[in-house]
């Protein structure tokens, strides 16, 4: 399952379990997953490299605009960067405050209630009781490019625009915000600097730490059977399900010749 639920179990002091993690696609170049790929594991012994069965892909979801909604597609790309599907880039879109820095769910909750959709060159923001926002997935070269930051690492972003910004600060009714989409020429934020476990060529964009999120149904519902008020897997914001395997078997695992690879996470919050 996912790093957020192996820091629950350790919080509560609950019996020992291997801990699953955020989890980084080894550098393989692109990857394609789709719903229903077959998940293999790497079976005694280990020279022989021999790879079993362990699941198959139950949901792919991509998250475009951090904290926000995600959305869910049927294949996908795995790039070094995480998931892609057409114009849809996981975490490549992010809301930031008036000094760069980056304003997720955790300061904004009602974030989790706007849903991205992206048809043919357009991005459509929608929330309840709000006029559906339209922006061009390619930003406009001669708007301004902002100093973000991500966990304190420096990141740039280019501003989606007046209308983005007016839209989502009028929607959170708290203070200005602005909306900031990365493009390819960008340099990303280095994962070493996150993480010693990360290699210094590995990066992410505006993801907490790890390009992906791996969560299975069995270590949801392990997890689920020490908790009085259960949970779902969307709690995890995972970008990918995995179903008919053991628990936390998605610690280590290949899909369609890409190898993931976890580790471990230090806290964990949902709503």
């Amino acid at each position: 399952m996912g790093a957020a639920g192996s820091s629950v179990l350790a919080r509560l002091g609950l019996p020992g379990r291997p801990r699953p993690g955020w989890l980084a696609v080894a550098p393989l170049g692109l990857a394609a997953v789709a719903l229903g790929a077959v998940v293999w594991r790497r079976a005694r012994p280990r020279r022989r490299r021999r790879l079993q069965q362990v699941g198959t892909v139950a949901q792919l979801c991509i998250y475009p605009i951090k904290s926000c909604s995600g959305v869910s597609v049927s294949a996908a790309e795995c790039t070094a960067l995480g998931l892609r599907s057409g114009h849809l880039r996981d975490r490549f879109w992010m809301v930031i405050n008036k000094v760069g820095n980056m304003v997720t769910a955790r300061q904004e909750p009602r974030l989790v209630l706007i849903s991205p959709t992206c048809e043919g060159d357009t991005l459509t923001l929608s929330a309840a009781y709000t006029k559906d926002l339209r922006l061009p997935i390619q930003t406009p070269i001669t708007n301004a490019v902002h100093k973000c930051r991500v966990h304190g690492l420096e990141i740039e972003g280019r501003d989606c625009g007046e209308a983005a910004a007016q839209w989502i600060t009028s929607f959170l009714k708290t203070q200005p915000y602005r909306l900031v989409h990365f493009e390819p020429h960008m340099r990303p934020r280095n994962s070493h600097q996150i993480e010693d476990v990360f290699l210094p060529t590995d990066q992410i964009v505006y993801a907490d730490a790890c390009p992906f999120l791996i969560l299975s149904e069995a270590s949801l519902a392990d997890l689920n059977s020490r908790l009085e008020k259960k949970v779902k897997a969307t709690n995890f914001r995972p970008n990918i399900l995995i179903s008919g395997c053991g628990v936390y078997a998605e610690v280590l695992l290949h899909i369609k010749g890409a190898l993931i690879r976890g580790m471990s996470c230090s806290s964990a919050t949902w709503n």
